[in-house]
């Protein structure tokens, strides 16, 4: 991570990486988008409009896992002063509250048909809300603080608090009673209650998205290190 700190050395991998990242990312998410919605079958119960988890599902994972590493990027900000915490936090925070908000559109949607209403205060759909307010919180905070030429360190803090939300958000199924289903897949056991058949495009898709989501924050880094450099060279231009 250390080998990292020095914003020339970042740009000289990320700039690869970004492609490395993005166009894998878009063909299996195509892949995987296809595949769910044409060759997959209908699920059993809820028929086609099950489909949608090819979406839902990915955008849920990553919302939750965008905060993640908003809060690992934090924590290198303020523990080990990393000086890329703010820049990749500040990069982070637009991306996983834009998978935030797909998963709540996107279950608002399936829930009409499933559960026979576009919204319900349920314990999942609650708790994934407030994440999402985290995230426009995060971001009016970070700018404000950019603006004022801070390091970010509140926001940085804001941002390791908010993650108190996340095991609500994964055990609201276990701890109150909801309309949400329970966890399908467990990482831990391997089990899953998803037909192998619908598994693989799921799969697929949760790679593509992730993929896509890593070369958004690559790429953002890239434009906000750039503006940085423009600004400090306009700030000398004016010292002289």
């Amino acid at each position: 991570m250390h080998a990292l700190a020095n914003p020339a050395r970042f740009l000289r991998i990320a700039r690869p990486a970004t492609g490395w990242l993005l166009w894998p990312g878009l063909v299996l998410l195509a892949g995987g988008l296809f595949a769910g919605l044409a060759i997959a079958p209908p699920d059993y119960l809820q028929g086609d409009s099950a489909r949608i988890l090819y979406v839902h599902v990915p955008a849920a994972w990553l919302g939750m896992g965008g905060w993640t590493g908003l809060a690992a990027a934090a924590l290198a900000q303020i523990v080990w002063r990393h000086p890329l915490g703010a820049i990749a936090g500040r990069a982070i925070a637009p991306a996983g509250a834009a998978f935030a908000f797909v998963c709540l559109a996107t279950g608002s949607i399936w829930g009409r048909p499933t559960w026979g209403t576009w919204w319900e205060w349920d314990g999942r759909l609650t708790s994934m809300l407030i994440l999402f307010f985290l995230y426009l919180g995060y971001i009016g905070l970070a700018a404000a603080e950019r603006e004022r030429g801070s390091e970010g360190r509140m926001a940085a803090i804001f941002a390791l608090v908010g993650t108190v939300n996340l095991p609500i958000i994964h055990f609201s199924v276990q701890w109150w009673r909801t309309l949400h289903q329970g966890k399908s897949i467990s990482f831990i056991t391997g089990e899953s209650s998803i037909a192998g058949e619908m598994l693989w495009p799921l799969a697929l898709s949760a790679l593509g998205f992730s993929l896509l989501f890593g070369a958004i924050v690559l790429m953002r880094m890239r434009a906000e290190l750039a503006d940085l450099k423009r600004e400090a060279r306009l700030r000398r231009s004016a010292a002289q």
